[in-house]
């Protein structure tokens, strides 16, 4: 029997994938666990695999078209089998048949009735287990909602449909009213909330993000001044990652008071630490620590410290954050990343960076899920690999503020009324006036100063107290 092939859940909030490339070749022969199909959502690049060995029967779809999630896309069965697509609008109750006929003839549009019973028992296509159907009917969810675990991604487990229950979105009341008043799905909404609920400021910014989009795709398209005549080498859509990054990045530019605050830090001290942790932990941790990891270390101390710096904007609230979530900017071919690292102030360094290493690692892979891209507090960028001393970062809302990290590099400076050569990084605060002033936003800036520039191996690398 042939098994379907869909798009996976790829996290809450996403309900739609555009389809970027077909891996294989339809009749092509493909293994179970092979990556047959590059999928996009608004946040990243995902691959599809194989759910079964045999032969890829691929559907209707082609790239560029958008696809709702858990819609069956391809068919894997047999060679001779002939795929026969139902002429129905697509729908993720659309289902796709295989024949065995050498010339088959169109089939029908399914009746209204067919969608409807299909519709009815989706969950029972839906592979998962006796204990997490029963759990499922018992609280009343419908299971194509539910992120799989289980046999490697593909299969509904009992403590899935525990984790989908214990996300649902939750929601404040001014939040749930302006979103309706506006005609906004909640269920679109990435929610911020110190419990995981959906806030006015996640209404807000949803409904800003919603008017870039329509403000970015109109003058695009009719720019207010005419463009000269030139020849185009390429021309690329903004959409899909680039898209959300032009997004996201005008939207902070408009709406936030940004001020940048620039500060130069003797690290030659720091430099040696790190080498110190590096021939003490890596051959047992299996990495050499990292600075942005010790950065992201310093900045949770901070932020504890100074935790007017750890808030957002929220109507007519500044709202002051209990985690310290750190979102560390990461370069792909695909474009810019922000993967987070959570709750850095109760983890010591070794998870801080396996953590951060294997967020890296998914970007690289298209297997970043939309879950490991939200929720920061703080965000770090680090451009010294670049060889740049200093930038005035872009605040990653609906955030403070955000540091920005250059390069190391020697420099002749006065100690002891010496010159000396000295390991020199220069630091940069991008903070947002309206939540925060210039002085509290340098006294933050300075602890992180004095934090690597003397490093303390307790506070650097074990969880706080």
């Amino acid at each position: 029997m042939a098994e379907e092939l869909f798009i996976p859940k790829l996290g809450q909030t996403v309900d739609e994938v555009t389809l970027i490339n077909w891996l294989v070749k339809d009749g092509e022969k493909v293994e179970q666990g092979q990556e047959v199909l590059e999928v996009e959502t608004d946040k990243a690049i995902f691959n599809v695999e194989s759910v079964e060995s045999g032969y890829i029967h691929i559907g209707p779809y082609k790239a560029g078209q958008v696809v709702p999630v858990l819609e069956v896309v391809a068919l894997i069965g047999e060679k001779d089998e002939i795929f026969k697509v139902p002429k129905i609008v697509h729908t993720s109750t659309q289902k796709f048949e295989l024949s065995k006929e050498k010339d088959p003839t169109p089939t029908q549009p399914i009746s209204k009735e067919a969608v409807d019973r299909i519709a009815r028992t989706a969950d029972e296509k839906i592979f998962s287990s006796p204990r997490a159907r029963k759990m499922a009917k018992g609280k009343s969810v419908n299971l194509q909602g539910v992120t799989p675990t289980g046999g490697g991604g593909i299969r509904v487990r009992e403590s899935d449909v525990i984790a989908y229950l214990s996300q649902s979105p939750k929601f404040s009341p001014i939040a749930r009213k302006m979103a309706e008043d506006a005609g906004l799905d909640l269920s679109s909404v990435n929610a911020s909330g110190p419990r995981g609920e959906i806030t006015r400021a996640d209404v807000e910014f949803a409904l800003a993000r919603k008017s870039d989009r329509v403000h970015i795709s109109s003058s695009l398209q009719t720019p207010s001044t005419p463009l000269p005549t030139m020849e185009i080498a390429e021309r690329l859509p903004l959409k899909g990652v680039r898209g959300v990054i032009a997004d996201r990045m005008g939207t902070s530019s408009r709406t936030t008071a940004r001020v940048t605050l620039f500060m130069d830090a003797d690290v030659t001290e720091f430099v040696t630490f790190r080498e110190k942790l590096k021939v003490e932990h890596e051959s047992d941790w299996g990495f050499a620590p990292g600075y942005n990891e010790l950065l992201a270390k310093a900045c949770a101390i901070a932020l504890r410290r100074f935790s007017y710096i750890n808030s957002r904007l929220n109507g007519d609230s500044i709202e002051r954050l209990s985690k310290i979530n750190i979102g560390i900017a990461v370069d792909s071919d695909k474009g810019l990343y922000v993967p987070v690292v959570r709750d850095v102030d109760q983890k010591d360094l070794k998870t801080v960076g396996l953590e951060f290493r294997q967020r890296v690692e998914e970007v690289r892979t298209n297997k970043i899920m939309p879950e490991s891209l939200s929720g920061s507090t703080f965000t770090i960028t680090n451009l010294g690999i670049f060889d740049i001393d200093g930038f005035t970062p872009v605040i990653n809302l609906p955030e403070a503020a955000i540091l920005g990290v250059g390069r190391i590099t020697p420099k002749p400076v006065v100690k002891d009324n010496q010159i000396v050569i000295r390991k020199i990084v220069t630091l940069s605060l991008a903070f947002d006036h309206r939540l925060v002033d210039g002085a509290p936003a340098a006294k933050f800036l300075q602890f992180i100063k004095e934090l690597i520039e003397i490093p303390n191996e307790v506070y650097l690398t074990q969880p706080l107290q």
